[in-house]
C-alpha cells in the first residue's frame, strides 16, 4: 500500500543550487560573470557555506570555472558549443522519440496531447513567453516515457549545460512558432502509429531547426 510520506524539505545549498541554474541557463546570468560567493550569499539570503558547495556542482556541470585571482566565472560558450550542443541534443531526444514511439501508453499520449494543446492555445492568445518553458516539458517527457533509465536524466543534463537568452528564444518569432508546433504535432502523431524511425527522424529535424535559428541570432 503506498505511503504519503512528507518530502524533506531543500537544503540551503540545494536552494542556491537551483537558483543560479536556472539564472545561468536562462541567461539572465550571462556568460563572463563573476560569481563571489559572498555577494550571491547576501542576496539569497543563505550564508557562504552553502554557496560554496552549489558553486563546486555548477562546475562539476561544466557551467562556471575558477580562475587564479578572479575566483568563479560563468563559462562563455561559443559557436563550437553551439552546434555541440544541438547537435547532442538532436541525438539524445530522437532516440527518446524512438524508443517513446514503442513504449508510450494512452495516459502518456493524452497527457502531452494537452501540453501541446496548451501551447497552441498560448501562442493564438499571444502569450508567446510561456511557449519556450512548456516546449522544455514536451521534450523532456518524450525523454522520460523513451528512457526512464537513463535518456531522460542525460536529456535534462544537455539542456542545462548552455543558456538560452529569454531574447533568443525562438518562440518569440512568429513563423518558428507555426514550424515549431507542426514538428510537435508530427511527432505526436509518430508516437500514436508507434512509428519509431518517423518519430525519430521529426525529432531529430526539429531540434536542428532550433540550433540553426539560435545560431543566426
Amino acid at each position: 500500500m503506498p505511503t504519503s510520506e512528507p518530502r524533506p524539505p531543500m537544503s540551503k545549498a540545494e536552494y542556491v543550487y537551483s537558483v543560479l541554474l536556472d539564472e545561468i541557463r536562462t541567461a539572465r546570468i550571462p556568460g563572463g560573470t563573476a560569481l563571489r560567493a559572498g555577494a550571491v550569499a547576501r542576496r539569497l539570503g543563505v550564508s557562504v557555506t552553502p554557496v560554496r558547495e552549489a558553486l563546486r556542482r555548477l562546475e562539476k556541470d561544466r557551467l562556471i570555472s575558477y580562475e587564479a585571482h578572479h575566483g568563479a566565472t560563468v563559462v562563455d560558450l561559443g559557436d563550437d558549443a553551439l552546434e555541440e550542443y544541438y547537435g547532442l541534443r538532436a541525438v539524445v531526444e530522437g532516440l527518446g522519440a524512438r524508443l517513446a514511439a514503442s513504449r508510450i501508453t494512452a495516459a502518456d499520449l493524452t497527457g502531452l496531447r494537452e501540453l501541446h494543446a496548451s501551447m497552441v492555445r498560448d501562442a493564438k492568445e499571444g502569450r508567446n513567453d510561456r511557449l519556450g518553458e512548456q516546449s522544455r516539458l514536451f521534450h523532456l517527457r518524450i525523454a522520460d516515457i523513451g528512457g526512464p533509465a537513463f535518456l531522460g536524466q542525460h536529456a535534462r543534463a544537455v539542456r542545462d549545460s548552455l543558456p538560452v537568452p529569454a531574447e533568443a528564444s525562438l518562440w518569440l518569432d512568429a513563423e518558428q512558432v507555426k514550424m515549431q508546433l507542426d514538428a510537435h504535432e508530427g511527432i505526436l502523431a509518430a508516437l500514436e502509429g508507434a512509428d519509431g524511425v518517423a518519430a525519430e527522424r521529426i525529432m531529430i529535424e526539429h531540434v536542428r531547426q532550433a540550433g540553426d535559428f539560435r545560431k543566426g541570432h
